[in-house]
């Protein structure tokens, strides 16, 4: 009889599988408008392969390759979100596959918290993807300041150690829904669910090293299935999309089976002076008058996926 892990595992399986096929069908459906042929290729695989890398070994890869974005001016902001959730879905799934066939953790506390936060991508895209150009620089700009933010209190230890427990019960496991549903919903906005999704899992006693199959494993059912409502609307840019999911998957392998750890204490504080630059950079994006028109054009909800 098959295990929940290995029910579990098996549906990732399948659920990058099916994002393949959906996103390919779609794509070539789409192909006149496609955005592949942009002379920032070899830059984007540059920025998936390191962000992928150190994504892997716990270093979120929203805010880093938004700021990346940015310094380049490579994908128009209003397509940073849906671009984001498209690019790093089968990076993630790889990701998840590994975590949670090695880290332990209570199946059933990590169903629960997955589940959660599907349902908030699921609603969370559905906005965010009919969002004007100019809502989503603010939202965004004040995300990744948000994000800057936690990366300094981790970095000052000013945040929870978390505890020894390997799951959720009663009104901890309500709390751990609750908060999931939550980050999955912000993580259509661009707010990568990594940072936050450690810290309330610390906050709920856990062990932190917990948390990587936790938020591993809920991104990698979000983002496939809130990445499709962006592809549908074509809120997203393909040719970034791709190179980064190219360049991100063996930087994941690499990291995972042949580097495993690294001192990341310089790196995070890199990332916090990146992070708060593209925040800038958003905010006064947003800043300069814009019009309120929606900037992506919304396709009929009926189509299949």
């Amino acid at each position: 009889m098959l295990s929940l892990k290995n029910a579990l595992l098996l549906a990732l399986v399948v659920v990058g599988v099916w994002f393949i096929i959906a996103w390919t069908r779609l794509a070539r459906r789409d192909g006149s408008s496609s955005d592949a042929h942009k002379p920032h290729n070899f830059y984007h695989s540059v920025v998936g392969f390191v962000a992928c890398f150190f994504d892997t070994l716990g270093i979120g890869n929203f805010a880093t390759t938004t700021s990346a974005f940015k310094f380049r001016g490579s994908v128009a902001d209003e397509k940073i979100p849906g671009t984001l959730n498209v690019a790093y879905a089968l990076p993630t799934v790889v990701q998840a596959l590994i975590y949670v066939s090695i880290v332990e953790v209570d199946i059933w506390t990590l169903l629960l918290l997955i589940v959660a936060s599907v349902a908030g991508v699921w609603l969370g895209a559905g906005v965010v993807s009919r969002w004007p150009r100019r809502n989503i620089q603010i939202g965004m700009g004040f995300a990744l300041l948000a994000a800057a933010t936690l990366m300094v209190l981790s970095q000052f230890k000013l945040v929870p150690a978390g505890g020894d427990a390997l799951d959720l019960r009663g009104i901890l496991l309500v709390a751990g829904i609750l908060g999931n549903f939550a980050l999955g919903a912000l993580m259509s906005l661009g707010i990568g669910l990594y940072g936050p999704c450690l810290i309330m899992i610390s906050l709920l006693g856990m062990n932190p090293r917990a948390a990587f199959p936790i938020m591993m494993g809920s991104c990698a059912f979000l983002m496939p299935i809130g990445g499709m409502r962006f592809i549908r609307r074509g809120a997203y840019d393909r040719g970034a999309s791709v190179v980064l999911t190219l360049s991100g998957i063996p930087a994941v392998l690499i990291a995972a089976y042949i580097v495993r750890h690294l001192p990341l204490t310089y790196v995070r504080w890199l990332v916090v002076v990146v992070v708060i630059y593209a925040a800038g950079m958003m905010l006064r994006s947003a800043a300069q008058k814009q019009g309120d028109a929606p900037a992506i054009a919304v396709e009929s909800e009926s189509q299949p996926l």
